[in-house]
């Protein structure tokens, strides 16, 4: 990689380094104040989604088990549900937004999110029987599901958003902000749930979280006022003309080749009704008929594709081998507000769990432009070996027992490590992707974070209620094998990595082959 070792000519003491971040996150932050109006109406919102949905994340899989009554496993099966199905929704819905336009993208998505997260609220205020395909189940999973649908169609029509009203020098710090602000509405999140939780426990019984999800859902009123007054159609034209100098747009290619996508498409659907159907008798024999109408699907989809990213055999290895390490990721909220509120129980730690929760964000918000500036020389494919090694080792501190040191410096490494390979990775993907294929390409190496979502959602509740099981006193829990068992799955990735090196660089690919 030529072109990045040769940002850094010269090595930098940290004091210098760190010195460099600041005035960057102050430039960033300059910037932001300056940028057009319809800028404000992606960026304000995008801080309250943070907010709102890491929130949600952090207290869900308690209102799955003490509220709605469902085992730690169907919680999971929840999770899976949500954010798994998030990121399928974004690659199905994420070109509708070239079609409806940023303005109109956000609003329906904003108020789809509000519709959504009213029915969730709802579930826990109107007094319904709990359980299993209960009616409060079945409420709660149809607001879920249009939260899905709205995030879906959200996320990249922000992130379309952001290049439509950035050029070639200011975009990087456009998508920098709106990263840096998203995980800095997820650590307040944190606060704002403890912090008011206790006051709604004695009218939403038994634990006052859906008090917390009716402030999610003003939160998310706010969201979509902004989005609206703040983009309006002339702002719109207003600074897409600022930085592209002209108030035509864009056209698109109306000779493209049309694909037929109707085999793939019959296969898909034939996986989610199989999927459906394990999730309603959990038989393993439906789940591999599931995977292997998935697998089908897959095979249609790459027939008439023959440039697609998939039949680069390297390049699938690569974004793969880190799904291991990335489960420590859909861990944040599958099992650690679970192991912070059981096994810290009667603690500081415990009646605060969503703060503790969402610490990875705001460490994430002040340390990635300090490592990034450590490791500008660093050749990528070093820095995956050495971040996801980071990253999986602090998990055995863990095996030691619930002690809220060993948990911060936990989550402090951890976060150094995200902040050495995940900005590099996506890196990677957009330098080596061809010309007019990186929305591809980018769109790709998100599926295995879909795959690792949904996965990791399947086994972390069996897991939650071997070991960490809820009205359990902490003394009989066995969380040092549960996290034992996550380090040892997370430093696949790194030994992976190590391993195949020598292949890998044989054909690695840079910018510029």
């Amino acid at each position: 990689m030529a072109d990045i070792n040769k940002q850094v000519e010269e090595s930098k003491t940290f004091g210098e380094v760190l010195s460099d971040s600041i005035s960057e996150l102050g430039q960033t932050f300059r910037a932001f104040a300056h940028a057009p109006r319809a800028l404000w109406g992606i960026y304000v919102p995008y801080i309250l989604e943070g907010l709102v949905y890491f929130g949600i994340l952090t207290i869900l899989g308690k209102y799955c088990s003490e509220n709605v009554a469902l085992s730690d496993i169907h919680s999971g099966y929840v999770y899976s549900g949500l954010t798994g199905g998030i990121t399928l929704a974004m690659l199905l819905l994420g070109g509708m937004s070239d079609k409806l336009g940023i303005r109109l993208s956000l609003a329906l998505a904003l108020f789809a999110m509000l519709v959504g997260r009213v029915f969730v609220a709802l579930s826990g205020t109107l007094g319904l029987d709990g359980g299993l395909w209960s009616p409060m189940f079945f409420m709660m999973v149809f607001g879920l599901l249009l939260v899905t649908l709205g995030y879906g169609l959200y996320q990249p029509a922000a992130y379309a958003g952001v290049k439509r009203y950035t050029d070639e020098k200011t975009a990087s710090m456009g998508y920098a902000v709106i990263y840096g602000f998203m995980n800095l509405g997820a650590f307040f999140s944190g606060v704002i749930s403890s912090s008011t939780r206790p006051y709604f426990e004695d009218v939403f019984t038994p634990n006052g979280l859906t008090g917390v999800f009716w402030i999610y859902v003003v939160l998310t009123i706010f969201a979509l006022m902004f989005s609206v007054i703040l983009i309006t159609k002339a702002a719109d034209k207003a600074a897409y003309k600022k930085v592209s100098g002209s108030d035509e747009e864009e056209t698109t290619d109306e000779n493209k080749e049309k694909l037929n996508n109707i085999p793939a498409i019959i296969w898909g659907l034939l996986f989610l009704i199989a999927l459906v159907l394990y999730f309603m008798y959990v038989n393993e024999y439906i789940l591999l008929i599931a995977l292997a109408l998935f697998g089908g699907a897959i095979r249609e989809y790459l027939k008439a594709r023959n440039d697609h990213p998939f039949r680069d055999v390297r390049f699938v290895f690569f974004i793969f081998i880190l799904i291991p390490v990335q489960t420590l990721f859909a861990h944040n909220w599958l099992t650690v507000p679970y192991y912070l509120d059981r096994a810290f129980a009667g603690s500081f730690v415990s009646e605060n769990f969503e703060v503790f929760s969402n610490l990875n964000p705001i460490l994430i918000f002040v340390l990635a432009p300090v490592v990034a500036g450590l490791t500008a020389k660093a050749d990528v494919y070093k820095m995956m070996i050495y971040g996801t090694f980071v990253m999986a080792v602090p998990t055995f501190l863990l095996v030691l027992g619930p002690n809220p040191s060993l948990f911060l410096i936990y989550i402090l490494l951890m976060t150094i490590g995200e902040a050495m390979w995940q900005p590099r990775f996506l890196q990677w993907i957009a330098e080596i992707a061809p010309k007019g294929k990186t929305g591809m390409y980018m769109g790709v190496g998100q599926f295995p974070w879909f795959l690792t979502k949904v996965i990791t959602g399947f086994f972390s509740g069996w897991f939650l209620t071997q070991y960490i099981p809820l009205d359990t006193a902490p003394e009989q829990m066995n969380s040092e094998f549960l996290w034992l068992v996550y380090a040892i799955i997370a430093m696949v990735s790194p030994v992976g990595l190590i391993l195949a090196k020598k292949w890998m660089l044989k054909g690695f690919r840079t910018k510029e082959s």
